[in-house]
């Protein structure tokens, strides 16, 4: 597939980067090359993809009480917002591996050393927002339906399942999450491994990733329901799968990008 290379003279700031139309097959292709890069990886490289479960350990272990509890599931769900920012140490090792240089466990941090820490800290932050937009909405939601029938105990979740305002919460509360997981995808996708593969400014990255989502809004749907369904599989048992599932995803996020974005 060709590519356009990047002018030398272009500005970090103001670089508006092409975007391509993908198809289903893009998709496909991307997931198989992040899989066949997981497996190429030593096996130390699995405990970075440990980050995940461990947070959504003590996610579990930081809610599960009476007052904390209605944003148990919230917290536990919203945390894959911050996949991509947790995943820009893969998309660093996949990009040394397609240019055929040293791609060992440690390169995983030069995200954070070199010229795309800028960027990153800007891009988090912004997902830092929407992850706490996030906790608000959840728990407005709560208290509007089914916090109306009193404090939710961890003894009495089935009346979650029972009660109309238990189902009125689950209902409006998934709505709105899908709301801040199209958000998220939208804005991130494409940024962090760009901001990782060439020297741009966050909001030139959030720019390209808008772009290639409203070029390919089925294909960006598509995407988000396998990231969210592997991720769900990826919780069986206690988020231990995640340890295979974030770096896959990561793996295979830098290669949907490479066919996204003319580099």
């Amino acid at each position: 597939m060709a590519v356009t290379m990047q002018s030398e003279s272009a500005s970090p700031a103001t670089e508006i980067a092409q975007v391509r139309r993908i198809g289903r097959a893009d998709i496909d292709w991307a997931l198989a090359e992040g899989w066949r890069d997981f497996k190429a990886k030593r096996g130390d490289l699995v405990f970075l993809g440990m980050i995940y479960p461990a947070i959504c350990v003590i996610a579990v272990f930081v809610t599960f009480n009476d007052s904390l509890l209605p944003l148990f599931f919230p917290l536990v769900a919203g945390l894959s917002i911050a996949g991509p920012a947790v995943a820009s140490g893969f998309y660093e090792l996949a990009r040394r591996r397609e240019e055929g240089v040293d791609s060992n466990w440690w390169h995983f941090l030069d995200p954070l050393k070199g010229r795309s820490r800028t960027p990153i800290a800007m891009l988090s932050l912004m997902l830092a927002g929407l992850f706490i937009g996030w906790l608000v909405a959840a728990y407005a939601i709560y208290t509007l339906t089914f916090g109306t029938d009193g404090p939710m105990r961890a003894s009495e979740l089935g009346r979650i399942f029972t009660t109309d305002s238990g189902w009125a919460m689950i209902v409006i509360g998934n709505l709105v999450g899908l709301a801040f997981a199209v958000a998220a995808i939208t804005l991130s996708f494409v940024a962090f491994p760009m901001v990782v593969d060439k020297p741009v400014s966050a909001a030139s990255a959030v720019a390209a990733s808008v772009a290639a989502a409203r070029r390919n809004p089925g294909e960006t749907i598509g995407w988000g329901l396998r990231v969210a369904a592997l991720l769900a599989l990826g919780t069986i048992p206690f988020g231990v799968g995640l340890a295979v599932v974030l770096p896959w995803l990561g793996y295979a996020t830098w290669h949907l990008y490479t066919r996204l974005v003319v580099r």
